[in-house]
């Protein structure tokens, strides 16, 4: 298969990016994305050129490392896919692809396909975590848990935080990551004490990271590599307002009764 990309090279943070064309002519169908463009490098490297940075790490869509946009889509057109799992199969001969950085102000480009996703990290600090004393790992079945919770849970716990949904929300919103972390916890009883005090704290330190709110677009669900529902984005609420109904403080009248 001939092939012809579209990338974003961009040095470092401070130096202005531009795209470059880059031509394939001998890939393979059974190759996966990122084999593709570790061909490209070792092309570009043998001609004396600097190859192109981007992420990777288990290449089995476990990690959360890889991620770009590809033709504007990311993680690329096959629903609930990485970009390391993605296979030139996808794809046909001539093709012409652009390759994109996540593109969000939370996501600074550190070099070509490179985001610097710390902003997540901190979102986690903040609150997405059990701290109080659980105790030794209990029995299998001690703690009763509704299989359909047990399941909702399961389900959120998916999250890879690769930041798809962040590069994909027309606001650059990070509300199904951050719901995400939040609602594996809030539907277990080892998340139940500290649960309104950890959704009132994550979101605070989204929104203080600058990624933008959510309108419901739903663009986030769609291109999840583990199919995360947006119903953990209407839990995360639920439980912001909660807390934040708790800590509001009590206005006492003035007095003043009839007599």
């Amino acid at each position: 298969m001939r092939i012809v990309l579209d990338i974003w090279r961009q040095k470092n943070a401070n130096a202005a990016g531009q795209m470059a064309r880059y031509e394939l002519s001998q890939v393979s169908p059974d190759m996966s994305f990122l084999e593709m463009l570790d061909v490209l490098n070792e092309e570009l490297v043998a001609k004396g050129e600097e190859p192109v940075a981007f992420e990777h790490d288990c290449r089995e869509g476990i990690c959360g490392s890889c991620g770009f946009m590809i033709d504007g889509v990311a993680h690329g057109p096959k629903p609930g896919t990485t970009v390391c799992q993605l296979h030139m199969r996808h794809y046909r001969d001539g093709d012409r692809l652009t390759l994109e950085p996540w593109r969000a102000k939370a996501f600074p480009v550190l070099r070509d396909l490179i985001v610097d996703r710390a902003a997540f990290d901190r979102i986690i600090a903040s609150g997405g975590y059990v701290s109080v004393n659980t105790g030794s790992a209990p029995d299998a079945n001690a703690i009763p848990v509704p299989k359909d919770d047990a399941e909702r849970a399961m389900d959120a716990a998916q999250c890879i935080g690769c930041g798809a949904c962040v590069a994909a929300c027309p606001n650059a919103s990070a509300s199904l990551f951050t719901a995400a972390k939040i609602s594996h916890l809030a539907l277990l009883p080892q998340g139940q004490p500290e649960r309104h005090d950890r959704a009132l704290q994550m979101v605070m330190q989204m929104n203080e990271e600058g990624f933008g709110g959510c309108t419901n677009m739903q663009e986030c669900e769609a291109v999840c590599p583990k199919r995360i529902s947006i119903e953990t984005i209407a839990l995360m609420n639920r439980d912001y307002l909660k807390a934040l109904v708790a800590r509001r403080p009590v206005i006492h009248g003035s007095g003043g009764g009839a007599g």
